[in-house]
């Protein structure tokens, strides 16, 4: 076996965009394969920041990690970012091949990233069994193998392969071992990208950024496929698997987002849904009318709740779950249900007409 594999393997390292899949076979995969390499640094996510972090302060490390999975007589590596972003410059002016996306939500979606480097559009493919072999896209054509790597799951590759799995091992929890970046943003004193470890609280991870504000009420975790939680669950949470499967979530690709207090969080939710619908791919029912309809569902209950609203909205959710041809369904309809059970209070004060809050600054989360 390859040395990095072993080292991987021993070091436990998990993908950091959010699938949190064992790097080690990923990599084992693509030694196998021959499979080109696409890097992505897209930040495709709300909230997200900690790819254009890594390009900015820690490219030579990237580019070590890339070369490690990428072996091969002429390996083939693309680093992906968004078209037109400070990302993409940096990257173009250190001389590296560049994948500019489109700015859609999709478009940074592992099977949209391959379907781009192919010369098709960046839109999700359906995915028999994991690029890394090889298959065909929507139109029959040939893809080669090709493995997607998120860019912080490539710097930990380069560490561990400079300092060993013992070192990789000495942060984090037995079972979600190693240092892990997060973003994060909203109504906190210093946004920005900051190094934690699972197993740490909610409160000391927001504590790097100033700490949560007596007045916030909600801090999303995870972005728009993640979930919210009340302030006082995210002081009283452990950011672990196991602590945020109590809440429907996950560690997810570590972004926190402090809601502001002086906007209606109802208003704020729709705002989101609103603009996850808008990013559909447009390829099958659940994007193209699944979302919307639930955007729509979710804002009629929102301003005039009421139980046949909350009903049909129950049940718009259940039939999104597993039916795309991609994730973003159950990311968004994930949000959805976790916000519809944390804002329970706010849709009383909807239904009573006591809200007195309004005025969504949306640029602030999106």
């Amino acid at each position: 076996m390859n040395g990095i594999i072993e080292l991987l393997e021993a070091a436990g390292l998990t993908g950091r965009g959010g699938a949190a899949f064992s790097t080690a076979i990923k990599v084992k995969a693509a030694h196998e394969n021959g499979a080109e390499l696409i890097v992505n640094a897209c930040d495709g996510e709300i909230g997200a920041a900690k790819d254009a972090w890594i390009v900015e302060h820690r490219l030579p490390e990237l580019i070590e990690g890339a070369s490690l999975v990428a072996r091969g007589r002429r390996p083939k590596v693309r680093y992906a970012a968004h078209r037109g972003s400070r990302t993409a410059a940096l990257l173009h002016s250190a001389g590296l091949h560049v994948l500019e996306a489109p700015h859609r939500y999709v478009s940074s979606e592992e099977t949209s990233l391959i379907q781009l480097a192919h010369g098709g559009p960046a839109k999700p493919m359906t995915k028999r069994a994991p690029f890394v072999f090889g298959g065909r896209d929507s139109q029959g054509h040939r893809v080669r193998p090709t493995v997607v790597l998120n860019a912080e799951t490539l710097l930990r590759v380069s560490q561990i392969n400079r300092h060993g799995a013992t070192w990789f091992r000495s942060f984090g929890t037995e079972l979600e071992p190693g240092p892990r970046l997060v973003a994060i943003s909203g109504h906190v004193a210093r946004p920005g990208v900051h190094e934690v470890a699972a197993g740490m609280s909610i409160a000391d991870i927001l504590a790097l950024a100033g700490g949560l504000p007596e007045d916030a009420r909600h801090v999303g975790v995870g972005g728009l496929g993640g979930v919210l939680l009340t302030a006082q669950d995210a002081r009283t949470t452990i950011w672990t698997g196991g602590g945020m499967k109590r809440h429907g979530g996950s560690l997810g690709p570590g972004i926190f987002t402090v809601w502001d207090p002086s906007e209606c969080p109802v208003e704020t939710a729709i705002q989101l849904l609103s603009y996850g619908a808008g990013e559909s791919a447009g390829q099958c029912g659940p994007c193209m009318f699944g979302l919307p309809a639930l955007a729509g569902d979710w804002a009629a209950y929102g301003r005039t709740p009421s139980t046949d609203r909350y009903q049909r909205l129950q049940l718009r959710l259940d039939l999104l779950q597993r039916r795309g041809a991609c994730a973003h369904p159950d990311g968004v309809s994930r949000f959805a249900r976790s916000a519809l059970a944390t804002l329970r209070p706010e849709f009383a004060a909807h239904a009573n007409h006591s809200c007195q809050k309004g005025g969504l600054r949306h640029a602030r989360l999106v």
